[in-house]
């Protein structure tokens, strides 16, 4: 089995694809944000995100609601060469920060942030 990408189910593709383009600065495979799928890759990686929306996805499977003040259930991380330049940048571009940046466990400085749906995102500078 090969894992081929991560797939965040999305409720408003547009500003998703807006934001993952945009703000972060990843590429689009297909650069049309009207969905209802697009695949985006990092600046500095080979591995991609991809974006469905919601409303297409569940004319081919039954999906679950999004739990209500539940808890995280997965983490999004990026590896950055300057995390400290890239926290700046997006804090710029109107994003607000969780945490960081700091350093975490002796070998990575990280920060974290939310996408517009709430998923967290971890950028991580590795020090060691």
């Amino acid at each position: 089995m090969e894992l081929v990408q991560v797939r965040l189910i999305v409720s408003d593709f547009a500003r998703m694809f807006r934001f993952y383009r945009d703000v972060l600065g990843f590429t689009p495979q297909v650069d049309d944000d009207g969905g209802p799928y697009g695949k985006l890759t990092p600046p500095e990686g080979k591995a991609a995100v991809a974006l469905h929306a919601r409303s297409d996805l569940q004319a081919h499977v039954p999906l679950a609601p999004r739990a209500e003040g539940g808890s995280d259930a997965a983490l999004l991380v990026f590896k950055v060469s300057d995390v400290e330049a890239r926290a700046a940048a997006l804090v710029a571009a109107g994003v607000v920060l969780l945490a960081g940046p700091k350093d975490a466990w002796g070998r990575l400085r990280v920060a974290y942030l939310r996408d517009p749906e709430g998923n967290l995102i971890e950028l991580q500078e590795w020090r060691a």
